[in-house]
């Protein structure tokens, strides 16, 4: 076998074993929900999951996780790099679907999640999502249908929020508006998809 097949078999093999628990792409046409359950029938089922459990509606948990990550299961932050060039580990600890740091996923472990949950899991991804958005409804009032106002709790963490950190990023008041007219936007779609009955 020649050194550059043998390098091509190598690569692909490493490759296929993936970051675990989700396909590392996003489904294809994400401004249509309908087209998101129909490619991935398990996120319905996850999404339905949490808003029994949490009460978060599915429309809702499907606009942050649009934001947080386009539905990429090993979603992450971007790099940072010294002299432009050489890499200095991530932004953050982000990832996965819900983009949950690694502290407040340890939080969610320690609080009663399932003991292997994984934030590259849809189901997983999103019981961290309900967990987190009902103590953000019982601790700041914010109920959970608000996608705009639960977003920029999630996006600043609760204290941020009660501080009103959000207040001098008017890039986030931006992207928290478009949250909320997405989750509006998908909870029409949702009312004619055969997948959401």
């Amino acid at each position: 076998m020649s050194r550059t097949l043998r390098a091509l078999v190598i690569i692909l093999l490493a490759a296929s074993c993936g970051g675990g628990g989700g396909s590392g792409t996003s489904p294809n046409q994400l401004d249509d929900a309908c087209a998101i359950l129909q490619q991935r029938p398990t996120y319905y089922r996850a999404f339905r999951a949490t808003e029994r459990r949490w009460g978060v509606p599915v429309h809702v948990q499907m606009a942050v996780i649009h934001q947080e990550s386009k539905f990429d299961s090993d979603a992450r932050t971007p790099l940072r790099f010294t002299l432009g060039v050489i890499p200095m580990g991530r932004q953050s600890s982000a990832f996965g679907y819900s983009q949950a740091l690694d502290g407040t996923w340890d939080e969610y472990l320690a609080d009663g999640a399932r003991r292997n949950a994984r934030r590259d899991d849809i189901r997983d991804a999103t019981d961290f999502m309900g967990w987190y958005m009902k103590q953000t409804e019982e601790q700041l009032g914010i109920p959970l249908w608000d996608a705009r106002r639960q977003y920029l709790a999630y996006h600043e963490g609760r204290s941020g929020y009660r501080r009103g950190s959000y207040n001098s990023k008017a890039w986030l008041m931006r992207v928290s508006s478009s949250v909320g007219d997405r989750a509006i936007m998908y909870q029409g779609q949702l009312r004619g998809c055969r997948h959401a009955r």
